[in-house]
């Protein structure tokens, strides 16, 4: 299993170790400070410890951690520059598989000219990119975002995160791959299987966004167990719980 969307930064070593127990092997952990940000510095720093410090600590419990970074929206406070410099080195020495997260919070300008910037740097460069849509207001921002979107990136190239039954009629027509998020306050295992057994399993992918926020993460093997339990067929499951993202991600 693949979990696609983690913040191992603010994870216990012991959830890796119960993560690969379960069943997961690899998952993508992306950037996100929740914190305030003095300056672009101890930005970089985060995602520097994100790239080193955090991918070595998982492997200890066999857990294979590929990263994501980014500036996310609600990082979007300093001068970015920096960052634009470091993802070119980052996505040139193959050290991430995506840009992320990125994507929108509150609609503010300068949190559009960030992330229009970051898609079309994965536009330039052909890598992929993890779209974070929020709690609140998900419609109206997801509205923005399918706007921007097709100016400035190939979509074949985006996930749209955190999809749920309230918006997935808004994004199932579109080239995206759409990440399923199975987490307390986010959306329920049996959510995620509606999703799946109304729009079919070869888009959409599973992860548990655990963070510093209330988590689970063993969502990701509970939801594939559930599947089991309630007989979808085999490569149906094996496609939304590692296919799907090893071949979008090349991981």
């Amino acid at each position: 299993m693949i979990d696609t969307h983690i913040h191992a930064d603010a994870r216990s070593s012991e959830d890796f170790e119960q993560m690969y127990l379960s069943g997961i092997d690899s998952a993508i952990t992306c950037a996100f400070y929740p914190y305030d940000l003095f300056n672009e510095t101890v930005l970089l720093n985060h995602l520097e410890k994100i790239l080193n410090y955090d991918t070595a600590r998982a492997k200890k419990y066999g857990l294979d951690l590929k990263v994501a970074l980014g500036i996310h929206p609600s990082n979007c406070d300093v001068k970015p520059e920096l960052i634009y410099e470091n993802l070119y080195k980052w996505i040139e020495n193959k050290d991430i598989v995506a840009i992320g997260e990125i994507g929108l919070e509150n609609l503010t300008d300068n949190e559009i000219e960030v992330f229009k910037k970051q898609l079309e740097i994965g536009d330039e460069t052909k890598t992929k990119v993890i779209v974070h849509t929020p709690r609140k207001q998900k419609a109206e921002v997801l509205k923005v975002i399918n706007e921007i979107i097709p100016e400035h990136i190939d979509e074949k190239l985006v996930v749209i995160d955190h999809i749920n039954p309230a918006v997935v009629e808004d994004v199932i027509d579109r080239d995206y791959t759409l990440g399923l998020t199975v987490q307390p306050q986010k959306m329920e295992k049996e959510d995620a299987i509606a999703i799946l057994n109304e729009y079919g399993f070869d888009r959409f992918l599973l992860n548990s966004d655990i963070s510093n926020m209330p988590s689970n993460p063993l969502s990701v093997p509970e939801t594939v167990r559930e599947l089991q339990k309630q007989g979808f067929e085999n490569k149906k499951i094996e496609r939304v719980a590692f296919k799907n993202a090893k071949e979008f991600f090349n991981i």
